[in-house]
């Protein structure tokens, strides 16, 4: 397994105690626009689902 590092240890430990807040804490805004294509229609959908799991 290897050596028991004590130093090691307490240097892991400190760094994943500390908070970094030195960042920018404001979300960004976004503009645009956003379209959705919902694809084949519900009863092509099933059709593939059932041919599927007839493999």
């Amino acid at each position: 397994m290897g050596a028991y590092d004590e130093a090691e240890h307490e240097r892991r430990e400190k760094k994943t105690s500390e908070v970094d807040a030195d960042f920018d804490a404001e979300r960004p805004e976004y503009s645009g626009s956003l379209t959705y294509d919902s694809g084949d229609s519900t009863e092509a959908l099933l059709d593939k689902f059932q041919e599927l799991q007839g493999e």
